[in-house]
């Protein structure tokens, strides 16, 4: 099983991640970015205010096609439980943020569409839901993806993908207390592998 954590930085899903390490240490844990050298050129394009947002796409998209050829598929292919911070849908939201103001129309639907052709979805994703100006001061906006006007339109985004497929996200609340957001999510966890 696949199961992904999403939402805007500050949202405290890498907090959740890692405490998920305790309760399911047989799991295997990864994320996006990687730290493949894919993922190390990411890191890279995110800390430029003039990378190419087309360019930058296709960088996280190679990251994603190697994530999936040496991480996700093998460990699913061994029966796996596997649990990701960022996956797809941070992409999805992040990438057509970015590409709003381009040339493409429906860059959601562009990226998707590029996606769609390769990768495997997600069975299951926690959504930590959490407003744009309490996630950028959370988030200290130390790069160009996390200011609060920016992060407006991304959650924007990952409403349109929870309207889309409501079966596949678990609402998280992250404005609540990180010991509450954590009881939530363990017990989210909890259910989804009970109802596998």
């Amino acid at each position: 099983m696949l199961i992904t954590l999403e939402g805007l930085d500050g949202s405290g899903k890498t907090t959740a991640w890692e405490a998920l390490q305790d309760v399911y240490p047989d799991a295997t844990f990864t994320h996006e970015p990687t730290d493949s050298w894919y993922g190390k050129a990411v890191r890279r394009s995110e800390g430029r205010d003039d990378a190419d947002p087309l360019a930058e796409l296709f960088l996280f998209t190679a990251d994603h096609a190697d994530h999936l050829s040496r991480v996700v598929k093998p460990a699913l292919a061994d029966g796996d439980l596997v649990i990701s911070d960022r996956y797809t849908d941070s992409r999805y939201a992040y990438q057509a943020a970015s590409l709003a103001d381009s040339d493409l129309q429906r860059p959601l639907e562009y990226i998707r569409g590029i996606h769609q052709a390769f990768t495997r979805e997600p069975d299951a994703t926690l959504y930590f839901d959490l407003d744009p100006e309490t996630a950028a001061a959370r988030a200290g906006a130390t790069n160009k993806f996390e200011h609060a006007s920016f992060l407006s339109e991304v959650r924007a985004n990952y409403e349109r993908l929870v309207d889309a497929e409501p079966g596949r996200f678990v609402r998280i609340d992250a404005s609540r207390s990180p010991e509450q957001v954590l009881d939530s999510v363990e017990d989210a966890v909890a259910r989804l592998l009970e109802d596998r």
